[in-house]
Order: C-alpha cells, then structure tokens, then sequence
C-alpha cells in the first residue's frame, strides 16, 4: 500500500502523525489489520467446530451458542468504552493489551478441561478484539488521507467482512483432520507472530491525554449492553424462565435510557464516555442500521447454515469449510475494487448493489431443504457475501465521512457496538427460530433433517426481510464523493 501524509487533522496529537513516512504508515495499518483479521476470523471459527463440541461436553445447541453469544456480549460491553480508551491511553499501548490478552484467552482455551473454561478463554479472547477493531477504524481514520481512505477502508473490510466469512473454512478443514481442539492451537503461536510484528511496526506517537473516566457511564454501559445481549440470547428458554427474559430487558433499556441521558449531559465538559453526536448526521445512523442489519444476517447464516448441512444432510466438517471457501475468496477480490469505486464515485455506487446482493443471497437460502445440493449453498453464500463486501466498504466510509475528526475514536466505538451488537442479535433470532420450529415439527413426528431445515426456512425468510428493509437505508445514506471533500 502506498500512501501519502495525511491530511490535516482536528484530532488532537495529529500533528505528530502526519510526520509518518508512507512506509511506517503501511506498517502500522498492516499490523492492525493483521492482529484484526486474526481475531475476527476467531470470532466465526467455532460455527463448524459446534456439532463436534457440542458432542464432546455433552452441551446443547442453545449452551453451545454462547461461545458466540458470550464472545459477542463481551465486545458489546467494551467496544463502548474504547472511545474513552482511545483518548486516555496510547495507541501503541492498547495494541499490546489487546495482543496479550488475546493470547491469554487462547491459552486457557486450549487447556480447557470443560466448557466454563472454554467459555472464560472465549471471553478474554473477546477482550482482545473489542479494542483491536475500533483501533483499526481509528488510525485509519486518523491516518490515511481522505481521497485514499475509501480504498484502505476496503481493504480493511477484507478483514472486518472476509475473516467471518472463511473463519468455518479454517475451522472445517481443522476439525476434519486434527479435532476442534487444535482451532486453538494453532492460532496461539499466530496470536504470538503478531505480538513480536506488532513490536517491530506499530509505531506511532503518542497522542494519549489525561482523561477521567465516568464510573457511573461504565457501569451503564455494561448493564445496558450486557442485559440487552443476554435478555436477547435468553429468548428461547423464555418458556421455562420468561421472569429472566424479561427482567434481562428490563435492566437493559433502563440502563441503556440513564447511559444515553448521562452521555449528553456530560458532553459539553467533555467527560462523557461515548460521545453521541454523530447520530444527528443522518447518513451516520442508517449506516449504523444497516451495519446491523449486514452483520446479524452474516453471523445468523454461518451459525446455522453448518448445523443443517451436519446434523441434517450428514455433510462433513471439511466439505462445508469448502463449500464456504468461494463466497469468501469472492468477497476479498470484491472489497478493494470497491473501494476504489467509492473513492471515485461515493457511497450509493457501492451500496446500493451491497444491499440488493445481500438480500438476494438471503432470499435465496429460504429456497433452500433436505434435497438441496451443496453448490446451491455455496451461490447463496457467494451472493450475500459479495453483497457483504460492497456494504462493509460504503458504510465504514460513508459513516464515517459524517463524523467531525475529533470524535473518531467515539463513532469507531458506536460502528463496532452495533455490529456486535446486531451479530448477536442475528445469531440469537436464527438460531432461537430455527430451534423452537423445529423441535415443533420434531414432536409432531417429523425426521431430523426435515424439522431443522423446516426450522430453518423460517429463519432464513426473518433475515431476508432484514435484508429487503436495508436496501430501503441504502437509499436513505447520502454521501459526497471523497475527493469533493479536499
């Protein structure tokens, strides 16, 4: 990548940045993007291995989610917190953390002897990663140049968008020739690599200032966040335990409504720990839908899509990781050619087609059952994830293009918890639906494989519809070319 020095900026320690030679600027993007794509992949690299740990601790499909749900509810409650975090501490400093604790996490999951340490090394994993993402959009941000910042952003969707995506490949072919053990196993010395690269690239001068945190807001922030993902994730055991659901809910809005007053009070000083500002852009909150939206039907899919090839067609682990493998090699060749495409046209070129692709893909998984061959679901696969690839690219920058400078850091926050957020709340509805229709036709005397996919069908029409309302967003996001802009 070849880049220039940045534009001015209004970000504070800017200044200092845009003394960075092309050459240490590729380095530190490179790095981030590395450890990003490393710890992403991770996120989805456990939908294949399910059936198999599911087998082994004995556990249902609805305990074995959370090291999805877990993980994900975990991001939702830090990703919030890492507009304060990008402020207060340097760049460099919570690269390492987010690196180490990574690797902690994948230790102790590579020696766990039960599912609560698998889940606990899922959680810390998670840690890692809800400060690695919003670090990335940050420094681009911070960074890169306007007129380029759509194709870095493509770039940088290849890791946000491809790593998920060809995250069950990786596990497949893992689990097929060594067991779901060694997903963490191998990706402990990777996790290693990418701490010692991160040592010799990631160098950035400090731009940290003396900030206090709100107590109060982190303590909304979390059971805000962290009762809405678990009242969420909580929905298909409501029948035996409707008092928690709810009670989940309960706790989540009341928090989330004391966060959200508390944050514009504080702003004005300067004290607040997620500034909201960017949401009076218009553009910036149907980005933040549609993110939602992109996100929730992309992990909802891939959760489900390995248990109905598993567990009701008999497939193997290594054959789905295959059939998977296109949609994600389709959608890395997509993301940067995009880019450059919003670079030179704006927003609507790239998005526009992203949503139609991304419902089209959605609609026609609901066409799928029992007799459906694979290669039928390798091309929806491959059409909602060059969908995928085209919305990853427009709404990073045009969300983004709304914000002022200074608050980078907050609206990289506010992108990241609604994409975690909107990933757990897909997987949560897919895997929720499919469940409870399916155990209906199960009593009803239905076979396995014909109450799942029947199970199935309903998920897939729930998130098609999502898809068909994004296209409406699309529509909705307006958004000047990047070279208008300087």
């Amino acid at each position: 990548m070849t880049t220039e020095p940045a534009a001015p900026s209004a970000e504070p320690g800017a200044g200092s940045a845009r003394q960075l030679s092309g050459k240490a600027l590729t380095g530190i993007i490179a790095s981030l993007a590395l450890a990003a794509f490393m710890m992403i992949l991770n996120e989805t690299v456990l939908t294949v291995a399910l059936p198999g740990i599911m087998q082994d601790m004995a556990i249902s499909a609805s305990t074995g989610q959370w090291l999805t749900t877990g993980f994900l509810l975990t991001l939702s409650v830090v990703i919030p917190t890492t507009g304060f975090l990008l402020q207060r501490f340097a760049h460099r400093s919570l690269f390492f953390f987010a690196i180490i604790s990574f690797i902690v996490g994948t230790a102790i999951a590579v020696v766990a002897p039960n599912f609560g340490f698998l889940l606990l090394g899922r959680i810390i994993q998670a840690v890692g990663t809800a400060i690695i993402l919003p670090l990335l959009m940050s420094t681009t941000l911070t960074l890169v140049p306007v007129r380029l910042r759509g194709t870095v952003m493509g770039l940088n969707s290849i890791v946000i968008g491809v790593a998920p995506a060809i995250g069950p490949t990786v596990s497949g072919a893992i689990v097929h020739a060594l067991g779901w053990h060694y997903i963490f196993v191998l990706m402990l010395p990777i996790a290693v690599a990418v701490l010692v690269l991160g040592a010799i690239f990631f160098k950035l001068p400090s731009t940290a200032r003396k900030l206090k945190v709100d107590s109060a807001s982190v303590l909304l922030s979390a059971l805000a966040f962290g009762f809405l993902v678990y009242g969420i994730s909580s929905i298909e055991q409501a029948a035996d335990n409707a008092t928690m659901m709810i009670a989940s809910f309960g706790i989540g809005l009341v928090a989330l409504a004391l966060f959200i007053i508390r944050q514009v009070k504080l702003a004005p000083s300067g004290r607040e720990l997620l500034n909201l500002t960017p949401f009076a852009s218009r553009s910036f909150s149907f980005a933040i839908a549609m993110i939602m939206i992109a996100f929730g039907t992309l992990l909802g899919s891939l959760m489900i899509v390995p248990i109905l090839l598993e567990s009701g067609k008999g497939i193997d682990s290594l054959q789905i990781g295959i059939m998977l493998l296109p949609g994600g090699l389709a959608q890395a060749i997509a993301s940067p050619i995009f880019g450059r495409i919003y670079d030179k046209h704006g927003a609507r070129p790239v998005l526009i087609p992203g949503a139609l692709l991304l419902a089209a893909g959605q609609w026609m998984y609901t066409t799928v059952t029992v007799q459906t061959e694979l290669w039928m679901f390798m091309l929806c696969h491959i059409a909602f994830s060059i969908g995928l690839a085209l919305l990853m690219t427009g709404l990073m920058s045009s969300a983004m293009a709304s914000v002022d400078p200074r608050l980078f850091g907050h609206g990289s926050a506010i992108f990241n918890t609604a994409q975690q957020l909107g990933g757990a709340i897909g997987t949560t509805i897919f895997v929720t639906v499919m469940s409870l229709l399916s155990k209906v036709q199960l009593d009803a005397g239905s076979e396995v494989a014909e109450a799942l996919f029947s199970g199935a069908h309903i998920s897939f029409i729930v998130g098609a519809v999502l898809a068909t309302l994004g296209i409406i967003f699309a529509f909705m996001i307006k958004g000047e070319k990047p070279s208008a802009n300087r």
